[in-house]
C-alpha cells in the first residue's frame, strides 16, 4: 500500500507538468495579433495616449465659468453680550476669465500636439513590434529548417557509414576510410544538436515576444514564399517622410514647443475676468432661530490685472522655451537624416536579398534536375538507394539553400516596409 502511495505522488510531481504542457499551433498573423494585444510596451503608450487625451480636456476647462461656494460656521458665544451661538457665513463666486493673453487657447492647442506626440510613439511600438516578431516568427521557421535538414544529414551519414563498414570488413576500403566517416559523424551529431539548440532559443525568444508561458510549445505554421515586390526609392523616400511616427511625433512636438512659447509670454500680459459674489450671514440664538443680517448682499464685477515687472522671470522663460524649441528643430533634422539612411540601407540589403534569390533558383533547379535522374537510375537498377538518398540529401540542401535566401529577403523586405512606416 505504502509503494502504492508513494508511486501515485510520484506520478503527480513528474506527470503534471507534462500534463500542463500545452501546444498552440500559430501563424504569423496570430503571432503578430498576440503580441499587439498583449506587449506591455504599446499598453503603457496607450495609457498615455488616454492621459494626454485627458489632459486636452483639462485644458478646455479653463473655458468655462467656475463656480465655487464657501461655508463657514463660527463660535460666537463668548464674543457678543447676547446669547448668540454661532455665526454662519456662505458665499458663491461665478468667475468667468475673458482674456488671459492667450494662455487658454495655446494651452489647448499644445496638449493636442503633446497627445499626437504620444499617438505617433504609441505607432512606433507598434511598428517595433510587428518588425521584431515577423523577424523572430521567421528565424523560428529557418532554425526549424535547419534541425531538420541536419537529422537527414545525421541520418544520410549513418548510412554511409553502415556501407562503409560492411566494406571495410570485406577488405574492399581501408580503415582510414571508416575512420573519416566516423569523424564526419560527429561534426554532423554537434551540427545537429548545435541546431537543436538554436531552435529552442528561438522559440524562447518568440514566446517571450508573445508573453507566452514556457510550458507551452508553439508549432509554427508557415512557408518560405518568395513573393517579389517592386519598389522605388524616391516614392518609398516621400512615403516614409509622411508616414514615419518619428516624423509626426517631432512635428507634432515642434508645434508644441511653437505654443510653449506663447503661454509663457501669456504671464506679461493682462487678463480680464468677470465675477459674480453672493454673501449670506445667519445667527443662530440660544432659542434654537436662526435669523439673517443685514450683511446679505452679492457683487457682480469686472477685474482686470496686468503684471508690469516680475525682475524679468517671464523673460527668462520665453527664452528657455526657445532653447527647447531649438532643440527639437535640431533632433527632427537628426532623425530625418537617421530615417534617409536607414532606408537606404534597407533598400540595398532588399536589392542584395533579390540577387541572392537569382542564383539559389538555378541551384535549386540543377539539384531537381539531379534527383529526377538518379531516381531513374535507381528504377533501372543502375544506381543503389545510397546514391539516390545522396542525390535527394543534395536536393534537400539546396531547397534549405533556397529558403535561407528567401529568409534573407523577407527580413530585408520587412525592414523595408518599416522604413518606410507600414508593415
Amino acid at each position: 500500500m505504502k509503494r502504492l502511495i508513494l508511486l501515485i505522488i510520484l506520478f503527480i510531481f513528474i506527470g503534471c507538468p507534462l500534463l500542463r504542457a500545452e501546444e498552440i499551433t500559430l501563424t504569423l498573423d496570430e503571432a503578430v495579433a498576440i503580441a499587439l494585444r498583449g506587449n506591455r510596451d504599446i499598453l503603457l503608450k496607450s495609457e498615455e495616449v488616454k492621459r494626454a487625451k485627458l489632459k486636452i480636456s483639462e485644458a478646455q476647462a479653463n473655458l468655462y465659468p467656475s463656480l465655487t461656494f464657501t461655508g463657514v460656521w463660527k463660535d460666537t458665544r463668548d464674543f457678543y453680550p447676547k446669547p448668540d451661538l454661532g455665526q454662519t457665513t456662505t458665499q458663491f463666486t461665478l468667475k468667468q476669465y475673458l482674456y488671459r493673453g492667450g494662455k487658454t487657447i495655446n494651452t489647448i492647442a499644445q496638449q493636442e500636439n503633446k497627445w499626437e506626440v504620444t499617438q505617433a510613439l504609441l505607432d512606433k511600438s507598434k511598428l517595433d513590434t510587428i518588425l521584431t516578431v515577423q523577424k523572430a516568427f521567421y528565424l523560428f521557421l529557418l532554425t526549424k529548417d535547419i534541425s531538420d535538414l541536419n537529422k537527414k544529414i545525421l541520418e544520410n551519414t549513418l548510412e554511409h557509414l553502415t556501407m562503409v563498414s560492411k566494406r571495410y570488413r570485406k577488405g574492399q576500403v581501408s580503415e582510414s576510410e571508416v575512420l573519416r566517416i566516423k569523424e564526419s559523424l560527429a561534426n554532423v551529431k554537434k551540427a545537429y544538436s548545435a541546431s537543436l539548440n538554436q531552435a529552442e532559443v528561438s522559440e524562447a525568444l518568440l514566446k517571450n515576444l508573445l508573453f507566452l508561458e514556457e510550458t507551452i510549445k508553439i508549432n509554427p505554421v508557415g512557408f518560405f514564399v518568395y513573393q517579389p515586390k517592386e519598389v522605388v526609392y524616391d516614392e518609398a523616400f516621400l512615403k516614409a517622410m509622411k508616414n514615419r511616427p518619428e516624423i509626426r511625433q517631432y512635428e507634432a512636438q515642434e508645434r508644441a514647443d511653437k505654443k510653449a512659447i506663447e503661454i509663457v509670454k501669456a504671464d506679461n500680459r493682462p487678463s480680464i475676468y468677470a465675477s459674480w459674489d453672493y454673501y449670506s450671514s445667519s445667527t443662530t440664538t440660544a432659542t434654537f432661530t436662526s435669523s439673517k443680517a443685514w450683511q446679505d448682499y452679492s457683487i457682480i464685477g469686472f477685474t482686470f490685472t496686468w503684471p508690469i515687472f516680475d525682475g524679468w522671470a517671464t523673460k527668462s522663460k520665453v527664452e528657455q522655451a526657445i532653447v527647447d524649441l531649438k532643440e527639437t528643430q535640431l533632433t527632427q533634422e537628426k532623425v530625418k537624416r537617421d530615417i534617409t539612411l536607414e532606408l537606404k540601407n534597407a533598400y540595398l540589403s532588399l536589392g542584395d536579398a533579390i540577387a541572392k534569390m537569382r542564383a539559389v533558383e538555378s541551384e535549386v533547379l540543377l539539384y531537381e534536375d539531379n534527383f529526377t535522374t538518379a531516381q531513374g537510375q535507381y528504377k533501372k537498377g543502375i544506381a543503389s538507394s545510397l546514391d539516390l538518398h545522396d542525390a535527394d540529401l543534395k536536393r534537400q540542401v539546396a531547397l534549405f539553400n533556397r529558403n535561407q535566401a528567401i529568409y534573407d529577403y523577407l527580413i530585408a523586405r520587412v525592414s523595408f516596409d518599416k522604413s518606410t512606416g507600414g508593415l
